[in-house]
């Protein structure tokens, strides 16, 4: 009776907060759904007046319009309609298959409506029923007429020809919609298309899998036409991603139009599966198949008649074949999308070897098949009684990769208008396309060439870019490779060598004299870390699931080898596998040398499991519980001497004052790390040093999203400078606007030697990474000898692709202009606004089944309570929680119990807090089962 007390408590209190935020402000954000249970196309052209409304009639008539048509049904939807109610594309095509199928004495039923439209377009419509309104607003124009063509004892087949939105100006929707008023958010719009083709097909009876529907919709003027709200056409539509026909130019020039319409199409992801010209007498297509080559099929219309008192009537029987394959070709397409989509998940699991994952814990039915992507979503293909696309919010940021919005949203523009800053540019900016584009540019000037000893734009401005932004007033040099794992890899051999010079090792390794030891150099790291997969990133980490033998399977034997009374030692790397199944030693030697050993005898003499190579530490973090802030301690920094404020805080932003540094906690802390540095000291025993510091700063990321105390980090760091040894920030995930701020090293109060950098700094379209250092770190590898540089390379060092997206994305995501959630003021230093809603998020970590908060910049992460045999990276204790969030459009990956979201720099506090919501509410229901499954 409690429990179910506190759950409708908690239950109350959301609804307050669902009042307190207004729900209605996150319609604009409502989930897509797309059915694909009939084709659905976008008639594009590469121009106005080209014909797209005569493509639109000649498919109705070539579906509807047979002897075999009955019960089918065709949708026609005209989104955006000027120059009405003189001109209407939906009334011409309603009109024009009435009369055809009266000409071929085919049956038909067909309807005609308009949903809404300016007020003057009102006006001039009806102009009884809207003389007296003033609005600035569109109106429910409500207009409705059919008309029937029918046999008896037949089915007649059936035309809905719709327009949504129309304005009396004859000109581009954006121009009218300023005059005539009626604006129309592109959120809005493409919300009401998608109601339409719900409801304008499946609710009239078409049949799934028999082809009885099919939907047009045809677009406005030409393909980068702008829309209501000044936003292009091809970007507006682009959340649908609807395959698309093409309406070029046989016209004198119209070869460029058509291909520069084309290419606008494909840059932004739209698959295009016909073109269609008039014949103007010039061949148009010829060119035009030669540049395509046969990759997409060009169709020719015959010439249209100029004369307005023709009909059309025998022109539209003359085009008939030619729409009849059209009409094929798209139905063949449609067909093989879906056959294609269905097969996939079978076959990625017969072929793909996943990263991260264990095969056997994913059936078919649990693989996401990914249409496309649009901004911070998924187009996920779904199968529920009927096949779908819906959206799914990238809440991975896939793998934290990911920084853009799909656009500025006409609310937040109209505030940056407001403010002067848009000098005219479109209202909406896509950067998914911006970023493609400029790849596209970067590949076509430079393909791909070689980095060393050249120079080339986009490696020099990305460069200069990082030493102005996140190396700002430490580094001096950018050293680029290809992923964060491989820039850890480059980060060791800086600090190492410059660890060797500075403390006199360097010259003791050049001597390269083999009866003295060497000094055997290792990392100082935090327990829970992770720097990457290869195997020296892999030394730098504690041992954990990452780590372990089945990760990592080597020991290292010692062989002690008995020949003409000889003793020689042998050491070798050997699989544990191998010697756990018990493998004759004389035989693996064998294997290793390549000769037979004779009258030898072998003994095993020690087998070391992997410890990785360092100190690692066990530190301090800080998570929110029961709405307070705190620090959990390990054991050895227990302390009489610790006072409450030590460790508790009123909030998040007390725990990276630089006061801290005064408090008995900071002098626990330099304690500790400097008796674990003296262990290692060069007047230790031990012939193994502390040659680098190593650490992610503030938030460990695959080790569990947990925040490490930056008080503790700092101390770290203040002792190793102390010790001259370097220290390297990992900021592969952290870097870039992660946790709030460009750098993290800005949180922590600090900055390194070395740092990594990755993932968010192509703004998440292409692998790129950099390794910063300083001028002393540069200096410990300039010489007269080649052999005393720096060997190690990729062959895709500093792509142009790569650094025009890095570009690209750092002057974006810091750019005021384009991403509205920087703070701009210049009394204070640049940062993100606060995505996360600060009272969710309390009553977040108020919630039972929830052990911690985490939530900084774009990272919101929770631990839910499970038993300790039941947590960790492997536990699979969240899976349930895991498919609802992904049913209810979030597309999640836990690391074991550990449930994060993850938005990007641009993205709205609104779609944060729409996250948020969600994932409450599934929360709710995940610990009523749990709740139910321990009383049973």
């Amino acid at each position: 009776m409690l429990l179910r007390r506190h759950h409708h408590h908690r239950l109350f209190r959301l609804r307050l907060l669902l009042l307190h935020h207004h729900h209605h402000q996150f319609q604009s954000f409502s989930t897509l759904t797309i059915p694909l249970s009939h084709p659905t196309y976008i008639i594009w052209s590469s121009n106005t007046s080209l014909g797209k409304t005569l493509v639109s009639t000649g498919l109705s008539s070539s579906f509807l319009l047979s002897p075999s048509s009955s019960s089918k049904k065709f949708l026609y939807l005209k989104p955006l309609q000027t120059g009405f109610p003189s001109d209407s594309d939906s009334r011409f095509l309603f009109q024009k298959l009435s009369s055809l199928s009266l000409s071929r004495n085919l049956p038909l039923f067909s309807s005609h409506s308009v949903l809404l439209s300016s007020l003057p377009a009102a006006k001039s419509f009806k102009p009884n029923e809207f003389s007296l309104n003033e609005s600035r607003e569109m109106c429910e124009l409500g207009f409705y007429e059919e008309k029937k063509v029918l046999e008896a004892g037949r089915v007649a087949p059936e035309l809905v020809s719709e327009t949504i939105y129309a304005w009396e100006g004859a000109l581009s929707p954006h121009f009218a919609a300023e005059r005539e008023g009626g604006a129309v958010e592109d959120s809005e719009l493409v919300k009401r298309l998608e109601t339409r083709l719900k409801e304008g097909l499946l609710e009239g009876g078409v049949e799934r899998g028999k082809l009885d529907g099919f939907c047009v919709v045809e677009t406005a003027g030409g393909v980068a036409s702008p829309g209501p709200s000044g936003t292009l056409q091809c970007d507006l539509y682009r959340p649908l991603r609807f395959p698309g026909v093409l309406v070029g130019d046989g016209r004198l020039g119209g070869i460029s139009g058509t291909i520069s319409a084309y290419e606008s199409l494909k840059l932004r992801g739209y698959d295009v599966v016909a073109i269609v010209i008039e014949d103007h007498g010039l061949i148009n297509e010829i060119p035009l198949k030669s540049y395509l080559r046969s990759r997409v099929p060009v169709f020719v219309l015959p010439p249209i008649p100029q004369d307005p008192s023709n009909d059309l009537m025998e022109w539209f029987d003359e085009s008939c074949n030619v729409f009849n394959s059209l009409k094929d070709i798209m139905l063949e397409a449609y067909l093989e999308r879906m056959r294609r989509l269905n097969e996939m998940p079978r076959k990625a699991g017969d072929v793909f070897w996943w990263p991260f994952t264990q095969h056997k814990l994913v059936p078919p039915s649990t693989v996401t098949v990914i249409d496309s992507r649009c901004g911070e979503n998924f187009s996920v293909y779904k199968v529920q009684n009927k096949e779908y696309i819906t959206q799914q919010f990238d809440a991975c940021a896939s793998w934290w990769t990911q920084g853009p919005d799909a656009t500025l949203q006409s609310s937040q523009l109209q505030m940056v208008s407001n403010a002067g800053l848009t000098h005219g540019a479109p209202l909406n900016r896509w950067f998914q396309t911006e970023l493609a584009r400029d790849m596209g540019y970067a590949a076509a000037r430079f393909g791909h060439v070689m980095f060393p000893e050249n120079v080339y734009e986009p490696a020099l401005e990305c460069a200069e870019l990082l030493l102005d932004g996140v190396g700002k007033g430490w580094a001096t040099r950018v050293y680029f490779s290809d992923n964060g794992s491989t820039a850890i890899e480059i980060a060791l051999k800086m600090a190492f060598r410059k660890f060797s010079s500075d403390h006199g090792i360097l010259p003791e390794l050049l001597k390269n004299n083999p009866t003295e030891s060497c000094t055997e150099l290792m990392v100082l790291a935090l327990k829970g870390s992770y720097h990457g997969d290869t195997l020296g990133a892999m030394e730098a980490q504690a041992p954990s699931s990452f780590t372990g033998f089945l990760q990592q399977p080597w020991g290292i034997y010692l062989i002690i080898g008995l020949h003409d009374c000889k003793v020689t030692f042998r050491i070798f790397l050997v699989p544990y596998d191998v010697w756990i199944k018990n493998v004759n030693i004389a035989h693996l030697l064998t294997l290793q040398e390549g000769s037979e050993p004779h009258g030898n005898r072998f003994e095993l003499d020690a087998l070391k499991k992997y410890t990785g190579r360092g100190l690692f530490l066990d530190p301090p973090t800080v998570f929110m519980h029961n709405g307070k802030w705190t620090v959990s301690l390990p054991e050895v920094f227990h302390s009489a001497t610790l006072k409450p404020e030590d460790t508790t805080f009123r909030s998040r932003d007390e725990i990276f004052l630089k006061s801290r540094d005064e408090s008995n906690l900071a002098g626990l802390y330099s304690l500790y790390v400097s008796q674990q540095l003296s262990q290692y000291s060069t007047l230790s025993e031990t012939n193994k040093q502390i040659g680098a510091l190593i650490m992610e700063p503030i938030i460990q990321g695959a080790g569990g999203m947990h925040m490490v105390d930056p008080l503790f980090q700092r101390m770290l760091v203040n002792e190793c400078r102390h010790c001259r040894i370097p220290v390297i920030f990992d900021e592969v995930f952290t870097g870039f606007w992660r946790l709030g701020v460009e750098s993290a090293a800005e949180l922590l109060g600090c900055v390194p030697d070395i740092a990594c950098f990755g993932k968010l700094m192509t703004g998440g379209i292409i692998p790129l990474a950099a390794t910063m250092a300083t001028d002393a770190i540069f200096d410990s590898f300039t010489g007269d000898s080649k052999l005393k540089a720096l060997l190690h390379g990729h062959s895709y060092s500093a792509h142009a692709m790569g650094c025009t997206a890095a570009a690209k994305s750092i002057k974006w995501f810091k750019d005021p202009n384009t991403n509205l959630n920087i703070t701009s003021e210049k009394s204070q230093k640049m940062m993100l606004r606060e995505l996360w809603d600060a009272e969710l998020v309390q009553q977040f970590s108020s919630h039972p089944s929830i052990s911690r908060v985490v939530t900084l910049g774009t990272l919101f992460a929770l631990e839910l309570q499970a038993d300790e045999s039941d947590a960790g990276y492997a536990s699979l204790y969240a899976r349930s929680l895991v498919q609802m969030l992904r049913e209810d459009g979030i597309y999640t990956r836990p690391l074991g119990n550990v449930i994060y979201v993850m938005c990007g720099p641009c993205t709205s506090p609104k779609m944060c807090t729409l996250q948020l919501l969600k994932l409450y509410t599934k929360l709710e229901e995940f610990t009523l089962v749990k709740t139910k499954m321990n009383i049973i």
